[in-house]
């Protein structure tokens, strides 16, 4: 008997260290953004599921934002359509947005709806055009001193939060793929997932922006060093963004535009760690990149005090 207790007091200690963090984080919002390798690994996908559903039962109000980028590149192959990226942005013809459409919301989405929802009747999908949820106009990125049409892809102008506060109210987990109606004509628009989340963390008052990537956290001095930087303010990580390699411009300005705007933390996460989201969020150690506001206090762990 004794040696029973002794074998499961680690899962009690775990459990307690969790304590602080459930009670602060109890009530509020969290915005995940799901990407990277967590996307298409099976068991990743599955741990990625229980951690929202973890974050629901402890009383947070998760909400989930995707994009769906393996998956597009795959369907537009299927399509004969050519993937073609400029200033980190898919470039995106009206026949890849239709593919665009139908990847995001009839397979991404319902894949980890359904994912969630064998834990319980608690998922439900949605995109930025239903409820007018996320509005946008068409971006044009600026490369070399010169604007460029890289189509359909839209520039976020407008947040209702409305379908989706209905939503958590009603105890459901929102899943959000990251198509914008238009602001000015009859298109819709495909918008980078990182952007989309950032703009609905803000919009939506939440406490933290998680967002998963496909390496350990921004680092201190790529490629020369693999050092993660844990902490950083506002003002340092606006220095570091033109540093910054393509792919983590968005995720990292992303994260300064949330803390910008009223988000206590924005989160950059290794997603091939297993449950990195229950890492982060419930232990003392915490994992990957934290952004803070700048007038944050300095702290220990994964929370700002």
């Amino acid at each position: 008997m004794s040696a029973r207790k002794h074998n499961a007091l680690p899962k009690a200690q775990t459990l307690i260290e969790a304590l602080p963090w459930l009670t602060r984080h109890r009530g509020k919002t969290v915005v995940v953004k799901f990407g990277g390798n967590a996307m298409v690994d099976e068991e990743l996908k599955a741990a990625f599921a229980q951690d929202v559903v973890f974050l629901h039962h402890a009383g947070l109000k998760p909400v989930v934002v995707h994009g769906g980028g393996p998956q597009i590149n795959a369907a537009l192959d299927r399509h004969g359509l050519v993937s073609e990226f400029r200033a980190g942005l898919r470039v995106t013809t009206p026949e890849a947005m239709d593919v665009v459409r139908m990847v995001l919301a009839g397979q991404v989405q319902r894949e980890l709806v359904g994912l969630l929802n064998q834990h319980g009747p608690l998922a439900v999908g949605l995109t930025g055009e239903d409820a007018r949820t996320i509005t946008a106009i068409k971006h044009q990125p600026r490369i070399e001193g010169e604007l460029v049409d890289i189509g359909r892809v839209g520039e976020i102008t407008a947040i209702d939060t409305g379908a989706i506060e209905a939503l958590l109210a009603d105890g459901r987990i929102p899943v959000v793929s990251s198509i914008a109606r238009s602001e000015d004509d009859h298109h819709v628009y495909n918008v980078n997932a990182d952007t989309a989340a950032a703009a609905l963390a803000a919009a939506l008052g939440a406490e933290t922006l998680m967002v998963l990537t496909d390496v350990e956290g921004l680092y201190e001095d790529w490629p020369n060093s693999d050092e993660v930087i844990s902490r950083l303010t506002a003002t340092q990580l606006e220095k570091l963004l033109p540093e910054l390699s393509s792919g983590m411009v968005p995720k990292m300005e992303g994260c300064l535009h949330a803390v910008r705007n009223g988000v206590t933390t924005a989160r950059v996460i290794d997603g091939r760690v297993p449950h990195s989201i229950l890492l982060e969020i419930f232990t003392d150690e915490g994992i990957g990149t934290m952004v803070v506001p700048d007038a944050a206090r300095p702290t220990q762990g994964g929370c700002t005090a």
